[in-house]
């Protein structure tokens, strides 16, 4: 039997709240003291009231189930491994695998995990059917859960080239959807345009557009297709972006009738990140993991504290992993399904954000589609001009970013010739992302490497 608590208080209106408000401000205008203005044009208000809320979409997203995921770049097969198997043992529910060259003996890589029981990623950065074909034959073989992060437009967006060409990437994709049916193959990897400077509905618009050409251009998906996506810094706007985006894909994947949910990757943004003052970036990936917890990811992979400067090592891994398991076992959050609901503020935001970047996704596909845009190199100058209004922000102090433009350690050299957003030089029209270290800084960061290893 359940009380209802506020059953003796009279309701309070929206209207009355407002009023009570005015009155607070002594004369101060409502709507120039406090609603202020996000980079995506949403008006930000001081409170927000049930008897306004106007929920547009159904919220499908849970916070109960997110993995614990841990990245592996494999490069020594043994090595890695092992590694994996320890990370396992301290926590890690997933493992995310990159692997750079198609020998790599994937089936012996794989030997020693308990595949029953976890997820695995693989990160390609090549496109070949015969080794997805051999990690579709161990998911069948095992009964594991595996997902293969291709994406072919992902990897125009990024470096401005295909892996052979556009209709030879596409035919490879289409011949994987009929012989691989124990994995999930298609990636849509939206980390790219938060990474680059796209604001949140962008990022949300590019997403679904992206994700659009392979329902266009790939006959029959019969797996869930994964999303990875960069998480930010604003707090309340990322919820409701991750919100949004599995909100208008499932909207989206409908139209083909596909009516399988996407499966959402969550990392921690790189643009935030610094050189200098670095234990701060701890603070940020923990608000960062947070907000993509309660946005609803379906996994979570932290970003180590000094991955702008050092190589993997174990120490940043680790204490990347605890900030996760912090989380999860010491703070709780995995124990509502769907924390934000209700919280009028995220709803508003949610419809918000999906309304705009539903409007921009009808925009690029009016105008060719997101490829031809990107070949055109209108998604690289839109996501350039917002970055280029970011950088502004922060250079005048107007967006803060504590320890660097706001009460910044002075024992730190903060040189004017670093920026803090390095995607915002991009290299060629065609390519939207470009190296996050400069190379005025590799000759250091070598040496604090080296340093690393010899005392590990």
């Amino acid at each position: 039997m359940s009380n209802d608590l506020f059953s003796d208080f009279q309701p309070v209106s929206s209207k009355q709240w407002k009023q009570q408000i005015q009155y607070e401000l002594k004369g101060a205008d409502y709507n120039e003291t406090l609603v202020w203005e996000s980079s995506e044009g949403i008006k930000v208000k001081p409170f927000y009231h049930k008897d306004e809320d106007q929920k547009n979409f159904s919220n499908t997203n849970s916070a109960a189930t997110f993995k614990i995921c841990q990245n592996i770049f494999v490069y020594d097969l043994e090595k890695s491994a092992e590694r994996a198997l320890e990370t396992l043992d301290r926590g890690a529910e997933s493992i995310r695998f990159t692997i750079e060259d198609e020998t790599t003996d994937v089936a012996k890589l794989l030997t020693k995990l308990p595949l029953e029981n976890i997820t695995v990623y693989f990160n390609l950065l090549f496109l070949s059917i015969d080794f997805v074909k051999k990690i579709d034959a161990i998911a069948k073989d095992k009964s594991a859960t595996i997902f293969v992060q291709i994406d072919a437009v992902g990897k125009l967006a990024k470096e401005g080239n295909w892996h052979t060409n556009l209709e030879t990437d596409f035919d490879s994709l289409n011949t994987l959807s009929i012989a691989c049916q124990n994995i999930h193959f298609i990636s849509v990897d939206a980390s790219l345009y938060q990474n680059a400077g796209a604001n949140a509905v962008q990022q949300i618009a590019y997403t679904l557009a992206h994700a659009n050409e392979y329902f266009n251009r790939i006959a029959t998906i019969s797996k869930p297709i994964l999303i990875q996506v960069a998480v930010g810094t604003n707090y309340f706007f990322e919820i409701a972006k991750i919100r949004a985006i599995r909100l208008l894909f499932n909207l989206l994947a409908k139209e083909y009738d596909h009516n399988l949910d996407c499966h959402i990757l969550a990392i921690p943004t790189k643009r935030n990140k610094t050189l200098y003052d670095y234990n701060v970036n701890m603070l940020r990936s923990t608000t960062e993991c947070m907000s993509a917890i309660l946005g609803g990811a379906d996994a979570v992979a932290n970003l180590p504290y000094d991955a702008l400067y050092h190589k993997d090592n174990e120490f940043g891994d680790r204490i990347a992993r605890n900030q996760l398991l912090v989380l999860k076992h010491e703070s709780y959050f995995d124990k509502v399904s769907n924390p934000s609901d209700g919280a009028y503020y995220i709803e508003s935001l949610t419809d918000q954000l999906a309304e705009k970047a539903l409007n921009l996704f009808k925009d690029i596909e009016a105008n060719g589609g997101f490829i031809t845009q990107l070949i055109e190199g209108t998604i690289q100058r839109k996501i350039q001009e917002s970055a280029a209004k970011e950088q502004e922000l922060f250079d005048s102090g107007k967006e803060i970013l504590l320890g660097t433009n706001k009460y910044p350690n002075k024992n730190d050299r903060m040189s004017h010739d670093l920026e803090l957003f390095p995607f915002v030089k991009t290299k060629p029209r065609k390519t939207l992302v470009s190296p996050i270290i400069e190379k005025r800084l590799a000759e250091k960061m070598e040496q604090e490497r080296l340093e690393t290893e010899k005392e590990s």
